[in-house]
């Protein structure tokens, strides 16, 4: 879905239409009525506080703006862009009527999350353009919302193809368009190449698709290590051979979060903590606009050396709940190692059940304040 969240809200404030307009921070301010019943939004200029950003137009992200960066960072890069407060409810809706749409043309889907899903379109392989043209008109009947498409042999290029031409883009890529089209493209395109990343291939001389193809793949393995070194040869070449997987297989929902630059966690426990809230956040509607709870939350953690580590916390009930999430983050970080600088962010929830074969549990996991590390 294109700006997803950003697109709902521009469904129930056409004024903000072709403005920037932020989506982030729990305590980011709702419209007021002022004079002659006039709507009043809140500036990023004017927000205080540790939020990040959990989406933004595209007017704002031709300012640099982008999801995961903090809101006093995000205000620095575009103060007059307009703010509103994540309506996750609202987020879930649209999310299932969209699927749901989907569904009812191609039931072959592997949910990605609230916003995002894979299309196994084996069925439609002699004309997939027809289909994907059905599947943007459904999507827009169902919810008033554009949708980018990308088709391709496998998911890697779907992935990159779908980002190609937003909004409301529909592009195909095929084996023989890997040269002309890819290569020339920087290599953070590739889903999985985070800045970090990109920063040292181009030390390495490595800037675009297409010198990361003809890298020697010892020397990758030199400054990667010999796993994501593979991965990254195999990405560069277009070659990915995952499956589609349906949402009857799932096993687990998942968000992280690769950083623009390292953080500590003790220099820069306050955006770490920002960062975390809104992971939890989305892995939480990712979790109730499937229908699942999940028993088992863990953390990834990645560290400026490649280094990466895993912790997992079970729970005695499954939730789907943001302040549940985050408190069993929170259980996770106590048994990792909080002493050098991470790269990388991220939150785990597996061992799932129907959310309707759980009772509600008493209680509640809730904290009024939460720090990164404490």
């Amino acid at each position: 879905m294109d700006a997803f969240y950003a697109s709902v809200e521009l469904l129930r404030y056409p004024q903000l239409r072709s403005q920037a307009l932020v989506v982030g921070g729990r305590r980011a301010e709702a419209p007021t009525v002022g004079e002659e019943g006039v709507l009043k939004f809140a500036r990023l200029r004017d927000y205080r506080g540790r939020g990040v950003v959990t989406t933004a137009t595209y007017e704002a992200r031709a300012l640099g703006v982008h999801s995961g960066m903090g809101l006093m960072t995000a205000a620095r890069l575009a103060p007059d862009a307009f703010l509103l407060p994540a309506d996750f409810m609202a987020y879930r809706r649209y999310s299932g009527r969209f699927k749901s749409a989907v569904a009812a043309l191609v039931p072959q889907i592997e949910d990605r999350g609230i916003d995002e899903i894979y299309l196994d379109l084996t069925a439609h392989r002699n004309d997939p353009v027809a289909i994907a043209r059905r599947i943007k008109e459904a999507v827009r009947d169902a919810t008033g919302l554009s949708c980018s498409i990308g088709i391709a042999p496998n998911k890697l290029l779907a992935k990159i193809a779908s980002e190609l031409d937003k909004p409301d883009g529909l592009t195909v890529v095929g084996p023989d368009d890997i040269t002309a089209r890819i290569w020339p493209m920087k290599v953070i395109k590739i889903n999985g190449i985070g800045p970090k990343s990109a920063k040292r291939l181009e030390h390495m001389g490595v800037h675009s698709i297409a010198d990361l193809a003809r890298a020697e793949l010892g020397l990758l393995q030199e400054h990667f290590g010999r796993n994501y070194a593979t991965w990254l040869h195999a990405a560069a070449h277009g070659q990915d051979d995952r499956p589609v997987v349906t949402e009857a297989e799932r096993k687990s929902v998942s968000r992280e979060t690769t950083f623009e630059r390292d953080l500590h966690p003790r220099r820069d426990r306050a955006e770490l903590t920002g960062i975390l809230v809104a992971l939890c956040d989305r892995v939480a509607a990712d979790l109730q606009a499937l229908g699942v709870r999940g028993r088992t939350v863990g953390i990834k953690l990645r560290y400026e050396d490649f280094r990466t580590l895993t912790r997992d916390h079970t729970l005695r009930e499954p939730l789907a709940d943001p302040a549940g999430l985050l408190a069993a983050s929170r259980e996770c970080l106590r048994r990792a190692p909080l002493d050098r600088p991470l790269r990388l962010l991220g939150v785990r929830v597996s061992a799932l059940v129907p959310a309707g074969e759980v009772a509600e549990a008493p209680g509640s996991w809730a904290q009024s304040e939460f720090s990164f590390g404490d």
